[in-house]
């Protein structure tokens, strides 16, 4: 994709589209909501797609919007080639679908075939006797003699991962909700079904797919055998991902597609090999190492502090492993996690600069980035004090495991309040009116206190401290700037507790760029890069604090984007 030489990189003219691209993911429940019911929808959606053209966007990802019983917010499906009501119909979908288009943006699916709904047609045939042709179709065990579970491993959503079917007596694998069994991707017959289901939305007009959990779908009968306390990713997963390739995407010629698979666990190493383009994979993966710095090891709920150090190590440690071979995929937020600002920044007094700040940082990186709902804006946690608010079924079992395990319920609640997933699933806060203009009906989950003066409408009028409009300049940035797009990235100052800072280079292009990670001044040595020791003022690219000419001084939170 690219060569390097003393200058840095050099783009070749085949780079891909989305080296030059941002995504921008919507949770439709709590996007906009076009009927008045209290859930987001596809109406709701298509409403604001001016709000996302402004952005300059140039990929809107949507959560699950199949039909489901709704057992874990969409991700459960019992019907992949249906629309679910409570957000509209395929006609609906359609007509949202070409005014993307219309507006120059390219739709990306949720792709979940870890796992289906247990009211999945496939699911219900499976179950229904020992010798259904569907049977193999999902993860089967028998019972032991001495009633032991298969293997000792965990769902994700607290408890043993396997569920005991009463009518055929053998046990399912659920490695999220019972409700959610894990699909046998060893069967022929299930892969050519998934196959034809992704070519039927690629057809449609569909632009590519994010695949949930995806490297958790190969499980051979070796690895349920291992014995192993936990999943281990099987090596088969690439076999899977290469024959998906084929039999999905290599016959679709120029078209611009894009896939990126959501793997937890994953390592540098593996990534290189999930992304080289020459192996025909993946595009992308999102990794979860940087997001599991402030948690303990006792569960995801037990919160730690972030050293920046750390986050600089890890984050660094992947530029550098996928620099020549493989592709970044760049996140801090989505609905799986905190709000970015309460999480790593400052959500009070300085949530305008903590919020600019962390978005430049991302979006200075190489990779792909990805805008969830609402951080444009600098949305913020919840601020939920009580567990009637929370509506996640990870956060609700957990807290039941919690306290049957003896925890207090003050400590709990505040586990949740500052990681559970409802946090990033409040409703999109639009305006200061009722419902933050989510809504002329009742909320699905509480809106934020905060939308009276955290709103859309609000921050649009702010001038200069707007966070929508230092996004959107972000973005045009990669957009304009092959040295953003696809030059080299060196961290500086590694071992520096306070400041994030690195430099982009592509031929003779480079950018520094200088963020305070913290809520003090931070005093810049100019032995740091040679562009702080020049006489002349470096050119500002991006500020979000005003300050004077070559000031060595960075306000807290601040960030600058210098042409060095």
């Amino acid at each position: 994709m690219t060569s390097t030489n003393e200058g840095g990189a050099v783009p070749h003219t085949d780079a891909p589209w989305w080296t030059s691209a941002t995504v921008y993911q919507i949770w439709p429940r709590s996007f906009a909501d076009g009927d008045g019911d209290g859930v987001g929808d596809l109406a709701g959606i298509r409403s604001k797609l001016g709000h996302l053209h402004d952005l300059g966007v140039d990929v809107i990802w949507l959560s699950p919007i199949y039909r489901s019983p709704q057992a874990d917010a969409g991700y459960d499906i019992s019907d992949y080639d249906d629309i679910d009501p409570l957000f509209g119909t395929l006609d609906e979908f359609d007509e949202l679908l070409a005014e993307v288009h219309g507006l120059g943006m390219k739709l990306v699916m949720d792709l979940v075939v870890n796992h289906t709904s247990d009211e999945h047609a496939w699911f219900a045939e499976s179950r229904s006797s020992l010798d259904n042709p569907k049977r193999d179709w999902y993860v089967w065990r028998p019972q032991s003699d001495d009633g032991s579970l298969p293997t000792e491993w965990r769902s994700a959503f607290s408890g043993p991962a396997w569920q005991l079917d009463e009518a055929t007596g053998e046990w399912y694998l659920h490695m999220f909700a019972t409700k959610q069994p894990d699909l046998n991707w060893q069967n022929a017959d299930m892969r050519a079904a998934v196959h034809a289901m992704m070519n039927r939305w690629l057809d449609r007009g569909v632009d590519g797919f994010r695949m949930d959990v995806i490297n958790f779908i190969a499980k051979t009968p070796e690895s349920l055998a291992a014995g192993s306390p936990a999943f281990v990713m099987d090596p088969a997963i690439h076999d899977h991902l290469q024959e998906m390739h084929r039999e999905v995407f290599a016959h679709r010629g120029d078209r611009q597609l894009i896939t990126v698979g959501e793997m937890p666990g994953v390592t540098v190493d593996d990534a290189t090999l999930f992304t080289d383009q020459a192996r025909s994979e993946l595009d992308m993966v999102f990794q979860f190492e940087h997001v599991d710095l402030d948690r303990g090891p006792d569960s995801k709920f037990d919160n730690v502090p972030l050293a920046l150090t750390d986050l600089k190590r890890s984050l660094g440690r992947w530029q550098e492993g996928l620099a020549e071979r493989g592709w970044n995929s760049l996140y801090l937020g989505n609905h799986d996690q905190p709000r970015s600002v309460s999480r790593f920044g400052d959500d009070g007094a300085h949530r305008y600069e903590s919020a600019t700040m962390l978005a430049a940082v991302l979006h200075l990186h190489r990779g792909t980035p990805y805008v969830y709902q609402g951080d444009e804006i600098g949305m913020t946690n919840a601020g939920f004090t009580s567990i009637d608010q929370y509506r996640d079924i990870e956060s609700l079992n957990w807290h039941e495991e919690a306290l049957a395990a003896g925890a207090s319920e003050a400590d709990v609640l505040e586990a949740l309040r500052f990681r559970s997933r409802d946090n990033a699933r409040t409703p999109v806060q639009w305006s200061a009116d009722a419902s933050a203009g989510f809504t002329t009906g009742t909320p699905w989950i509480g809106v934020n206190p905060n939308s009276a003066e955290l709103n859309v409408e609000a921050d649009r009028a702010s001038g200069e401290r707007s966070v929508f409009e230092f996004y959107r300049r972000l973005i045009a940035l990669r957009h304009e700037l092959p040295v953003v797009q696809l030059g080299d990235f060196a961290m500086l100052a590694p071992d520096d507790e306070r400041l994030y800072a690195f430099t982009r280079t592509l031929g003779d292009e480079r950018l520094l760029v200088l963020a305070n990670w913290s809520g003090e001044p931070y005093d810049l040595d100019p032995g740091l890069d040679p562009v702080l020791r020049r006489r002349s003022v470096p050119e500002v690219l991006v500020s979000n604090v005003p300050h004077g000419p070559g000031s060595l001084t960075l306000a807290p939170w601040e960030v600058r984007v210098l042409r060095a």
